[in-house]
């Protein structure tokens, strides 16, 4: 811009954008429209996740019941749960033998079938697709109370049992056996890690299964010191996913107890105690809190998994 003063001429440089509105400009003229593509997601993700995260972890330390605004108690909450609430004891310990059993059953049941399968049989498409299918259907309500069905004390189990001239228990009814029908229910749903151990398992180069023959070892050897060791990823994978799945399993006790945790409570899952409390007392606050422990335990585990892998894990290099 000039201007004239006194015959003289005065040229004005014009004014510099600044930098960082410029950059912004950029990114957005170069990515708006895929901003705006996930704005629905951002919306959904803040207000359907990290809101009620951050709500339930405000609502853990109140008294809040849907029928009174929330009341701050403090740890009042907490307190209560790890010193006078038997129910709370009585569920993590139906919980972690649930885990402790389904868990390694479920792991060792998929990596024997995925042994068999990598041994290059006809139809493996199709074995691989029926094996998986129960993982497909996953814990839903129609195979909870089709599972209820099957171990009914007039069900398909005993039917079966009787024609060798065992009488089959009360499976559902009786507490010694009613925790281990949800057991074999999650050992069933195996196809899931079996379909990951057979990825990992056509990864290994077969040239070192060769060597181990010529060298005289036999397969029990070649699976301890060739099998097992190269496919310590996954394991650790599949370890950790199915233990996070087994804390959190809710459905198939839920059907089959009728919601109640019975008999004598030997179907309490961690996960049903704490619907209870919140759907079926209305104490959301004090449910609150229990899901905020349940989150702790699984952060807890996993942490100990990963700080504990480099001692069995090995990784190819």
């Amino acid at each position: 811009m000039t201007t004239r003063s006194f015959g003289e001429t005065i040229t004005t440089a014009p004014k510099e954008r600044s930098p960082a509105r410029s950059t912004w400009q950029r990114l957005w003229s170069a990515n708006g429209p895929g901003y705006l593509f996930l704005l629905p997601w951002f919306i959904g993700f803040f207000g359907l996740t990290v809101g009620p995260i951050l709500s339930s972890f405000y609502l853990s330390f109140t008294d809040f019941n849907l029928l009174n605004p929330p009341k701050w108690v403090g740890l009042a909450n907490y307190t209560r749960i790890f010193t006078a609430d038997p129910k709370f004891v009585q569920s993590m310990r139906v919980t972690f033998f649930f885990v402790v059993f389904s868990v390694p059953l479920k792991l060792a049941f998929a990596l024997g079938v995925a042994l068999l399968l990598n041994r290059g049989m006809k139809g493996l498409p199709l074995y691989r697709a029926v094996f998986y299918l129960p993982s497909l259907l996953g814990a839903s309500v129609a195979i909870a109370v089709l599972w209820r069905q099957l171990f009914a004390g007039d069900g398909v189990v005993n039917d079966f049992l009787a024609l060798f001239g065992i009488q089959g228990p009360s499976w559902i009814s009786n507490p010694r056996f009613s925790l281990w029908t949800l057991i074999i229910l999650s050992i069933w749903q195996f196809g899931s890690p079996m379909i990951i151990f057979l990825a990992g398992l056509r990864q290994i180069p077969q040239d070192m299964y060769e060597a181990a023959s010529l060298d005289g070892a036999s397969k029990w050897r070649q699976f301890w010191k060739i099998t097992l060791p190269l496919l310590t990823p996954v394991v650790f994978f599949n370890a950790v996913i199915q233990t996070i799945e087994a804390f959190k399993s809710f459905t198939p006790a839920f059907i089959i107890s009728g919601g109640t945790g019975n008999p004598i409570n030997s179907t309490l899952f961690y996960t049903l105690y704490l619907y209870q409390e919140a759907f079926g007392f209305f104490r959301m606050g004090y449910a609150s809190a229990l899901a905020w422990i349940l989150l702790a335990i699984v952060a807890l585990f996993t942490a100990f998994s990963f700080l504990t892998s480099k001692y069995w894990v090995h990784y190819d290099d």
